[in-house]
Formats: structure tokens, C-alpha cells, sequence
């Protein structure tokens, strides 16, 4: 495969993440348009450590998704207390509070002859442990997805365990989950955190792959592309954000790059559509059980 090619494996896996993050937040019931603002949190964070401390990408990139995560915990609290409407106010001003800091940020040292670090509204340049690093293309495509599967994992091993039942249940009917002892504030804002972790991932992964990051990356629409790939793909498995980002990410941006504006207009139609006939997404329980018993895979279970 050509560099193009490889790089569009980059884009989908970080938005697969980008995905995962919102899919965490929606099991509990709640829309959350913040994703945006954690991602550019853990960019910024984890490129400010590769570059100005000379961290590995490793420990930055951790410690970009704890940074993120933190915020989205002492955010979570107060955001929660609101519903439905209100609840997507709130994030979207959170997020949009967020891309205006880093748009006023500006920290910048002397590294050899030139000057790095975040520069306000011109950006952060000059991230570029990658390249300086001897990485491929292939090498940072293949490793973005190392960690794509150890958060799908992750996640599809908590689906199964009693921390998905509690998010499901809470999501379900916070009634009802409330009247058998669960706390709601604690699994709303658990859910919150573990949200703001993974879209940290997905920014100081996003940061270092295109060596250039501004305020203007981190907007509304990138929030939107969060909480659409669940939606799209349902809240059945993990699987169906999976799907989502690559069918949005391959097909409708870069397989129908000619249609040009166009295809905003069928992202938007695409979602309506599906919110509409298919609300509980392209591969919702039913559609997974049905796809499982033509493949023979759902025979175990029921033996």
C-alpha cells in the first residue's frame, strides 16, 4: 500500500477511539458533545511532552488520556446534574471553552536553532517524534491500532462483565437502576472519566500522526463524529463503532471525496435516517443475533 493508504488506516483508527470514547458515555444514557475538548487535551498535553520534555510516546500518551480524564471528572459532576438538552448545552460550551484556551495558549522554548511548543491561534508545530524516531508510516499505522484493539478489548471484556450490566441498566432506566441500589452520580461520572480517558488517547495519538495541531481541529464537528459512530453503529458491542468509523471514514469521506460538499449532506441524512428506522443502530441485538445464527456462530450458545 501507498503512504495515502496507510495514512487513511491512521485516520480510522484514531477515529475508531475517537468513537469508543463516546460509546463509554452513551451506554449510561447520556449525549455528550465534550469529546472534542478532551481530545484536544490529551494532544496537546501528551505533544508538549514528547516535544519539550522529550518523553517516549508511550508514557505521554497516557499521561495526555489521564490529563483528560481528570478534567472529565471534575467536569462530570456538575455536567450531570443536567439532562437530555441542557446536558448537550453544557458540553458543547465545555468543549468550545477548551479549544478557546489552547487558542490563547502559548508556551514556547528553544530547542537547538529553532523554537517549539503551542503557539496560540498559529498552533503547535514541530511534533514530531515519529519521524525523528526512525517510525514508518506503517509502523505508526500499525501501532495506532495495537491500541484501538487493547481499548476495543477492553471494552468488549467490560461489556460482559458487571460494570457493563450497571452502565446498560443506568442507561436503560435510571428508575429502575436507582431502586435495586446503584448510584447513578458514581456511574455517570465513572463513565465520564473513562470517556475523557480514551479521547485523550485518540488526541495524543492524532497529534503525533499529523505532526500539527490547532485550535480549529478540535470544533464541533469532531464532536459530532464522536457520538455518530456509536449512534450509527449501535450500542449492541463495540463492534458496531468499529464498523461505523470505517464505513464513515472510507466510504462516505474519501471513496465519495468527488461528491464535495455533498457528502455532508449525506452524513447528516445518514444519521437522521437511521435515528428514525433504525434507532438502536446498523448493528443493533437483533441484527447481531440474526447475523450470528446465519454464521453458525450463536449453535454454542444454544447447545
Amino acid at each position: 500500500m501507498d503512504d495515502f493508504t496507510w495514512g487513511l488506516v491512521q485516520i480510522v483508527g484514531v477515529h475508531t477511539i475517537l468513537g469508543l470514547s463516546a460509546y463509554v458515555i452513551l451506554l449510561t444514557g447520556q449525549v455528550s458533545m465534550a469529546q472534542a475538548g478532551f481530545v484536544a487535551i490529551g494532544a496537546y498535553v501528551a505533544g508538549m511532552l514528547t516535544v519539550l520534555a522529550e518523553w517516549h510516546i508511550i508514557p505521554s500518551m497516557i499521561t495526555g488520556g489521564l490529563a483528560a480524564a481528570v478534567l472529565a471528572c471534575i467536569v462530570g459532576f456538575p455536567a450531570l446534574r443536567v439532562r437530555g438538552l441542557m446536558l448537550v448545552v453544557a458540553t458543547i460550551a465545555f468543549g468550545e471553552f477548551v479549544r478557546l484556551f489552547w487558542f490563547n495558549f502559548d508556551y514556547r522554548i528553544a530547542k537547538g536553532d529553532i523554537i517549539v511548543g503551542p503557539e496560540g491561534g498559529e498552533g503547535f508545530k514541530q511534533i514530531r517524534f515519529f519521524p525523528e524516531n526512525g517510525w514508518t508510516t506503517q509502523d505508526v499505522a500499525a501501532f495506532i491500532w495495537i491500541v484501538a484493539a487493547i481499548i476495543l478489548a477492553t471494552l468488549w471484556w467490560m461489556d460482559r462483565s458487571r460494570a457493563g450490566k450497571v452502565l446498560r441498566a443506568v442507561g436503560e432506566d435510571e428508575m429502575a437502576a436507582q431502586s435495586v441500589g446503584i448510584n447513578l452520580t458514581v456511574v455517570k461520572v465513572s463513565a465520564f472519566t473513562a470517556g475523557g480517558f480514551i479521547a485523550g488517547i485518540a488526541g495524543a495519538l492524532y497529534a503525533h500522526y499529523t505532526t500539527h495541531i490547532e485550535h480549529l481541529n478540535f470544533d464541533i464537528l469532531m464532536a459530532t463524529f464522536a457520538i455518530a459512530y456509536p449512534i450509527l453503529g449501535g450500542l449492541a458491542n463495540v463492534w458496531g463503532t468499529l464498523f461505523a468509523a470505517i464505513f464513515i471514514q472510507v466510504i462516505v469521506i474519501e471513496v465519495l471525496r468527488d461528491l464535495g460538499d455533498v457528502r455532508n449532506l449525506m452524513f447528516g441524512a445518514l444519521i437522521i435516517l437511521v435515528m428514525n428506522f433504525l434507532p438502536r443502530g446498523l448493528f443493533s441485538a437483533q441484527v447481531v443475533r440474526k447475523l450470528r445464527e446465519w454464521t453458525g456462530l450463536g449453535k454454542t450458545s444454544d447447545a
